[in-house]
């Protein structure tokens, strides 16, 4: 006879207090009460019949039986996950594949390259969401995201999918109006164009540490201010300045001959983009099909000399 389990919410509750270490932490990321935590935490040490925390003022330590048995209570709420994912998965019309990622990413790097995916894999469709909010896999149909940053995210199986850089680039248009641009100093004689975007990526200069960075510095830089980069890139493409811009969002049309880079040298950047999914999950078929695929357009581009 199997052992009667307990009720599975105080089991979810006590799993979060020791990730955390804290019940107020846990209380937020489940977005209950403290005291609803508490109460609950009560239920589980009844069922045990013994304490599973030490209380330190603020702080919480995990007695050895709590140690012992967090790695088994986050594998089995990670396979709970996914049992349901799979249940759910029945229901979507066809092979869907859903994918959360940055929407200047989506925009001017996913969407151009997916219909070779679709060549290759006319059976699997890709449902793309396009946002700067992170993807919440827990209560999302996500199936897996690209992000930007730093990687080693907790939780999330990481993979790198593409290194990014940045340089100076504008249309040919502007190039032959304001250039030749032989200098960094001759760039304040043209339009500049600058992507807010930056603050939010500590490893990406804007305009004024690049300039600075190559002796340039004492300049009131002004121009148009936007907060997507792919809303930059179209303004630089349309002729309007020149743009700061990003390897990879500005790839195709770089490749098009829409942009051309200003300088030759381009400044690497500390953050990626990274593949994520959630850790213990398995992927279904269409997923892992989808992961392939984005790995393999960028290996393609770096062995075609095409990675800028």
């Amino acid at each position: 006879m199997k052992e009667q389990l307990p009720p599975l919410l105080p089991l979810r509750v006590l799993e979060a207090c020791a990730r955390h270490e804290s019940f107020a932490k846990a209380a937020e990321e489940l977005g209950v009460t403290p005291g609803a935590v508490t109460q609950q935490i009560r239920v589980i040490e009844t069922w045990v019949g013994a304490p599973l925390f030490r209380r330190t003022g603020r702080k919480v330590l995990l007695t050895n039986a709590t140690l012992a048995a967090l790695p088994s209570l986050r594998e089995g709420f990670d396979r709970l996950a996914e049992a349901a994912q799979l249940l759910r998965s029945p229901t979507r019309k066809n092979r869907v594949v859903s994918v959360s990622a940055p929407p200047s990413f989506a925009s001017k790097w996913l969407l151009p390259r997916l219909d070779r995916f679709r060549e290759r894999y006319a059976d699997i469709e890709v449902w793309v969401s396009a946002d700067m909010a992170l993807a919440d896999f827990n209560n999302s149909d996500i199936d897996i995201a690209v992000r930007y940053g730093a990687g080693a995210y907790e939780g999330l199986v990481t993979e790198k999918l593409l290194s990014e850089s940045v340089r100076p680039v504008a249309a040919p248009s502007l190039i032959e109006e304001y250039g030749p641009f032989k200098k960094p100093e001759h760039l304040v004689n043209a339009p500049l164009l600058h992507d807010l975007n930056a603050e939010d990526d500590p490893s990406c200069p804007d305009w004024t540490m690049w300039l600075k960075a190559r002796g340039v510095s004492d300049l009131t830089l002004r121009g148009p201010r936007f907060n997507q980069s792919s809303m930059v890139i179209e303004q630089a493409v349309a002729g309007k300045g020149v743009a700061l811009a990003k390897d990879a969002i500005a790839a195709d049309d770089l490749h098009a001959g829409r942009l051309v880079p200003v300088f030759e040298d381009a400044t690497p950047l500390a953050f990626s983009y990274w593949i994520v999914w959630p850790r213990g999950r398995t992927l279904l078929p269409p997923v892992r099909a989808f992961a392939s695929w984005l790995k393999s357009e960028t290996l393609g581009e770096i062995l075609d000399g095409a990675g800028i």
